[in-house]
């Protein structure tokens, strides 16, 4: 097994150790195993929308390819957005598509465009999700770094969480990592997923 460059993110499944040290106001949101979009959308006051950041083709990262079982030089379809709340940046969401996903009806997925990808994933009846896998991010890891982006000041750290899902069978894996306003203020919801 290969091991991660120390610019990835180390992730681990979901145990009572591996959120040690995330912010109390962000656990229930690392562990809602609910849709991410749906829940946004009902904590989200004022307007929700997707920011579009990169939208193609190039190679995963070791530790994406590993966990979806491709080879580290294959290419996948890659999508990474900014998921806001009013104007404020709450999620930096990266999803790798594997080629052999993206046939049928799951190659409306490279199209999505503005269009929410947790909206699409729940309403497929054939939709089923992995076990959770959690990751503390810090400066210098490439997750980190693209989801800093747009904030203001650079936080000492930040946690995401990511889950391979199968629809008719066929994977994709989706990294969502939560940036320091989703905590406080998205104190109050409701779980519909």
């Amino acid at each position: 097994m290969a091991v991660n460059t120390n610019r990835e993110t180390c992730w681990q499944r979901h145990m009572p150790f591996s959120t040690d040290g995330a912010p109390a106001e962000q656990l229930d949101w690392l562990l809602d195993p609910s849709s991410l979009t749906r829940r946004l959308q009902l904590t989200c006051s004022g307007q929700f929308r997707v920011v579009p950041v990169i939208q193609h083709w190039q190679r995963p990262q070791l530790n994406e390819a590993q966990a979806l079982g491709v080879r580290p030089h294959e290419r996948c379809f890659i999508r990474e957005v900014h998921l806001f709340c009013d104007d404020e940046p709450w999620v930096f969401a990266r999803t790798v598509i594997p080629v052999r996903t993206l046939t049928g009806g799951q190659r409306r997925l490279t199209r999505l465009g503005r269009r929410p990808l947790g909206a699409v994933l729940f309403a497929d009846p054939s939709m089923r999700r992995s076990h959770i896998e959690i990751a503390h991010l810090v400066a210098g890891q490439v997750l980190y770094e693209s989801a800093i982006v747009p904030l203001e000041e650079r936080p000492p750290e930040i946690w995401g969480r990511r889950s391979a899902f199968f629809l008719d069978k066929k994977p994709l894996l989706v990294s969502e990592i939560f940036l320091p306003q989703i905590g406080y203020g998205g104190r109050h919801h409701e779980n519909n997923g």
